[in-house]
């Protein structure tokens, strides 16, 4: 069958898409942010549109079919001819006004970002921006954001990046913290101690005994994924926490500890797509970025 001459409701076919690259009706409602009823649905309307079966089940997941295979193929490359003529088409823009979509972390977005977006737009109040506060990756080919600010190097080719600066994450600690375990001074004071970790803070830990602490689990009892709460259960005396140098002058509440234990580092990247590089817009602000986060 001729996929490309098929009239789709492109909602169905990306729920189909989705499904197609993650395996199973679940993890495509997760991804997709929808329901796992819901996405059946659309799969099952676009299967009855077209006369044919596109997935059968194998254990609790899905396989494509011959079929489905071929049309996978083909939504996608319809896809990205769709977004390249997205991105082509925002790239000639010469308007200093408009959208511009800027992806960040949780802590970037929430007490870096505001400040320097407050100033754009004082400069440039024609300009609006939309910011997406996520730990996660942004996918720029897709216009998921125009702009990213990232702690690593992006590798794909198409992709612009610059680099901004290095930052340091030292061990910190509330005062009042501090005080509630008689104030420990030496190496071995903080194996006592309470860490707050990451989701996953093994790596972390094993980091911290490599430099000559003597930490297990138990010294984990507060784990999360999202770095605002992470600053914010440090600030209240939860525990011991990586904090970047950064965040500490907005507070005096808080007491670097171990310092000669040394620093935890990040870089700092901001990213576009290359063929946005010449939306005067998209331009503009990126080039603001660039100055206030290196300042």
């Amino acid at each position: 069958m001729d996929w490309k001459t098929v009239n789709f409701d492109w909602n169905h076919a990306r729920a189909f898409l989705v499904t197609a690259e993650l395996g199973s009706l679940s993890a495509a409602a997760k991804a997709l942010n929808s329901s796992q009823p819901t996405l059946s649905r659309q799969v099952n309307a676009l299967e009855k549109q077209l006369k044919v079966a596109l997935f059968e089940r194998v254990g609790k997941g899905l396989e494509l079919t011959p079929s489905g295979v071929e049309l996978a193929e083909c939504v996608k490359s319809m896809g990205n001819a769709a977004a390249h003529l997205s991105l082509t088409a925002s790239g000639k823009s010469e308007l200093l006004e408009g959208s511009v979509c800027i992806s960040a972390s949780e802590s970037m977005a929430a007490y870096e970002l505001p400040a320097i977006i407050s100033k754009l737009r004082r400069l440039e109040p024609k300009i609006t921006i939309e910011l997406v506060a996520s730990n996660a990756s942004s996918d720029l080919k897709c216009r998921e954001a125009d702009i990213a600010i990232r702690s690593y190097r992006p590798e794909q080719l198409d992709l612009i990046a610059k680099k901004i600066r290095d930052d340091h994450f030292y061990l910190y600690a509330a005062h009042s913290y501090l005080s509630s375990i008689a104030n420990p001074q030496t190496l071995s004071d903080f194996n006592r101690a309470d860490f707050i970790g990451p989701s996953d803070f093994q790596q972390i830990m094993s980091m911290l005994n490599q430099r000559g602490l003597r930490l297990t689990p138990a010294n984990f009892p507060i784990t999360t994924s999202n770095h605002t709460v992470y600053w914010e259960l440090v600030k209240q005396g939860v525990g011991v926490g990586f904090i970047q140098d950064h965040l500490v002058q907005l507070t005096d509440n808080v007491k670097k500890v171990l310092p000669e234990l040394g620093y935890f580092s990040t870089e700092l990247w901001l990213v576009t797509h290359r063929e946005l590089r010449t939306n005067r817009r998209i331009q503009y602000v990126f080039e603001f970025l660039s100055k206030e986060l290196s300042n």
